[in-house]
């Protein structure tokens, strides 16, 4: 099993930045990609972020220029750097992770969510 655990939400101001970190652990031989996806109240899940093992990544249109995503395979953690952000950046931010396990069953893990709001 792989646990995937968020960390570094909060509260800022329009404008302001923060830092979100996700770790993942358990049961992996690789990770081939880690995201970051958000949920807004009465919203559906949508994708922020995405970076494969390998360095590619992709943005939301809604984040490009403002948001980076970056990782440490080594380490098993992907960081989402937010800048600049909008009230409307406001919503639970969830990791994602997807790769094989050990035994070579292909995975696809979430965490459990943090909170990031945004004051305008």
């Amino acid at each position: 099993q792989v646990h995937v655990v968020e960390s570094g939400g909060g509260s800022v101001q329009a404008g302001g930045s923060l830092r979100l970190s996700c770790a993942a652990s358990g049961n992996i031989f690789r990770i081939n990609a880690m995201g970051w996806y958000r949920q807004a109240p009465g919203k559906q899940r949508e994708l922020v972020a995405t970076i494969t093992d390998g360095g590619s990544t992709n943005y939301a249109d809604s984040v490009k220029g403002r948001f980076t995503i970056s990782r440490d395979n080594a380490k098993n953690t992907a960081d989402l750097q937010m800048n600049s952000l909008k009230p409307e950046d406001t919503g639970v931010y969830y990791c994602n992770v997807g790769g094989r396990t050990r035994s070579y069953n292909p995975f696809n893990s979430w965490g459990q969510g943090t909170q990031v709001t945004v004051s305008s």
